[in-house]
């Protein structure tokens, strides 16, 4: 006879963003498990968050008091932001503020590396109590008007009343409920690269955007840093080949051109992206019983670190859709509840994409028109300032939008 195993709801991925689901939970003492394909303590592929917003963090905290602080404390505040076209300095701003140890007041942002988030956040979820079976794929979901049944890949069974998809840009869940991405997939490629500080001999902690990169040719060049490394971001032309510059050696040939070239034999990281601009058509399925966050519910382009940075409210919100559906009284009531949730979070999901098109567009080098806006732009900065200004935020998009959320949990 198979054991069948029940929870209240079930988190389908242990990444950041599961992770802040499942602790989320846990605080409201609704009962969970965290269901993860790899093993623990996996090293993941794919795209890696370096970058907290304030506005995370802070939901963080309330989400588990002191986890915010945590996660600034071992981040960095990158004091400079500089931006060039064509190696000349175009705008630079100096905010003189490196403190991320205020034991008071959580800083405006805090950059670290994903695997220290995720670290942070399981300890705060192990602390809490939060169930997790790791190295177990969902294979099947079972969704009636009842619950949903989830089988593992290796037989095993789970019912619950509710599934958080965090379970990536290849979610099972999202698959299985029948929920589709919608939007399109750039041709822009980019190679992204980590490389681990020399702490003997650190650089200085800015946050550098090269427009044309003159020793990369027509190529733009981002330097961020992080603690304990810099990740380079470099913008690949229509006609470049992929394994011309996104294979570790090919990094070693192009990246002493554009920094120290000790940091050559510094990498710890390479990938090459072309980035999908994809949300789906619902955050929940037809019955109602499952809520998807993060990667699993949309995929942008980075600039402006909005994919981690709008997958924790995901996860929040998700779980204030199930605390007021299992308060509910009625079907109609229920089902609201969770529409309510799953609305509320394609609205900012929509927002972030648009924000990361316009970025986009900002950024690509076979635009005639705005090759045109950013050279006059750079042309014309000694005379308005401001033109400096829209030459370093718009790699970024849009920073106003949809509310923050500021629901205490």
């Amino acid at each position: 006879m198979v054991n069948v195993k029940k929870r209240n709801v079930i988190v389908v991925g242990a990444g950041p963003v599961g992770l802040t689901a499942a602790l989320a939970l846990q605080k409201k003492g609704i009962s969970c498990v965290v269901i993860e394909s790899q093993e623990k303590d996996t090293p993941r592929a794919g795209s890696r968050a370096i970058y907290i917003h304030g506005a995370s963090l802070k939901l963080l905290e309330e989400t588990s008091k002191g986890l915010g602080f945590e996660l600034s404390k071992d981040g960095v505040i990158w004091p400079i932001k500089r931006t060039l076209f064509r190696g000349k300095e175009v705008y630079v701003r100096n905010y003189g503020v490196t403190n991320t140890q205020d034991p008071t007041k959580l800083p405006h942002f805090a950059s670290l590396h994903q695997h220290k988030i995720e670290k942070h956040i399981y300890n705060a979820c192990s602390e809490a109590g939060v169930e997790f079976v790791w190295g177990e794929s969902a294979k099947d979901l079972d969704i009636t008007d009842g619950g949903v049944k989830l089988t593992t890949a290796s037989g095993e069974i789970w019912e619950a009343d509710y599934i958080i998809g965090c379970d990536g840009a290849r979610s099972v869940v999202r698959e299985q409920s029948g929920i589709q991405f919608e939007g399109p997939r750039t041709n822009d490629t980019f190679i992204v690269v980590d490389i681990e500080e020399d702490e003997n001999d650190p650089m200085s902690i800015e946050r550098i955007f090269h427009y044309q990169h003159p020793a990369m040719e027509r190529r733009n060049v981002m330097f961020v840093p992080f603690k304990g490394g810099m990740r380079v971001d470099l913008q690949l032309l229509a006609e470049d080949k992929v394994e011309d510059y996104g294979t570790e050696e090919s990094v070693k040939e192009w990246l002493p051109k554009v920094m120290n070239p000790k940091y050559a034999e510094r990498v710890t990281w390479v990938s090459s992206y072309r980035f999908h601009q994809v949300v789906v058509d619902s955050f929940t399925d037809e019955k109602r019983r499952i809520l998807l966050a993060g990667e699993a519910a949309h995929l942008f382009a980075p600039f402006g670190a909005r994919g981690l940075n709008s997958g924790i409210p995901d996860a929040i919100i998700a779980v204030r859709g199930i605390e007021q559906a299992i308060k509910a009284t009625s079907e109609a009531e229920r089902c609201q509840a969770i529409v309510e949730a799953a609305t509320e979070r394609r609205i900012a999901a929509l927002w972030n994409r648009d924000g990361s098109t316009t970025a986009l567009h900002h950024l690509q080098g076979d635009s005639r028109e705005m090759n045109m806006k950013r050279e006059l732009a750079a042309s014309l900065v000694s005379i308005v300032p401001t033109l400096g200004r829209w030459l370093d935020e718009g790699p970024y998009g849009p920073k106003f939008g949809p509310p923050e959320l500021t629901t205490k949990y």
